[in-house]
């Protein structure tokens, strides 16, 4: 495994992201030690609206600025409703919450999430990584996800209930695509290590029905 490859997989995952989750919710914060809980939210909606705008103007995808307008909308719907700003905050533990859930099912029904994640963004055939050769490089990286989101889970509701936005807005971006990025890395990193030491066919060699001996996964997890 060479640094292009380790790289081009972290491109993939932040590409387009940054900006749009992170500039709304620092717009908020910054408006909300000036004006009101409301101006601040329409502040904040304000500023995602403005990154789809110059998205679509710029020819660029627009997946990333709706979805993150969207996650302000409900954000600030959380904070006005309970006429706290905290609240903003809210909705990014329990997403965090949903993520633990869904985890640990995930592993209880020996289906794990890191399986239907590369599934999802690569293709690659369901029945390749149920493999006994192959699910146990899956099941521990999902076991890695779970240990991050329940960690980033108690210092999300140690820091909500310290009731300090400032503070909330600096440990969920950390917490956000920083912390990721390295918790992604070392996943595929370890996955691809392991998918070796399995012994398993690579994709292709299953895709083709190549017998024994294998080569194994030589790129990609």
């Amino acid at each position: 495994m060479n640094t292009k490859e380790i790289k081009e997989e972290l491109q993939l995952l932040l590409k387009g992201k940054t900006l749009d989750a992170l500039i709304p919710p620092f717009v908020y914060v910054v408006a909300n030690g000036f004006f009101d809980l409301k101006i601040a939210a329409a502040l904040a909606i304000g500023s995602a609206l403005a990154l789809m705008i110059i998205r679509w103007k710029s020819k660029k995808t627009l997946k990333y600025a709706f979805f993150g307008l969207l996650g302000v909308l409900i954000a600030a719907a959380f904070a006005i409703l309970s006429d706290n700003a905290v609240n903003y905050f809210l909705p990014n533990l329990l997403t965090n919450l949903g993520l633990v859930v869904i985890t640990t099912f995930s592993l209880v029904i020996r289906k794990p999430l890191a399986a239907w994640v590369s599934h999802i963004s690569r293709g690659w055939e369901l029945a390749w990584f149920w493999r006994p050769d192959i699910r146990p490089a899956y099941t521990e990286v999902t076991i890695f996800w779970l240990s991050f989101f329940c960690i980033r889970a108690v210092l999300q509701f140690l820091v909500l209930i310290e009731a300090n936005i400032a503070l909330l807005f600096l440990v969920n971006t950390l917490l956000g695509f920083p912390v990721t990025g390295v918790v992604v890395l070392i996943s595929y990193v370890y996955g691809v290590w392991r998918l070796k030491k399995l012994g398993g066919p690579g994709i292709d060699e299953y895709r083709q029905n190549v017998p024994k001996p294998w080569k194994g996964q030589t790129r990609g997890f």
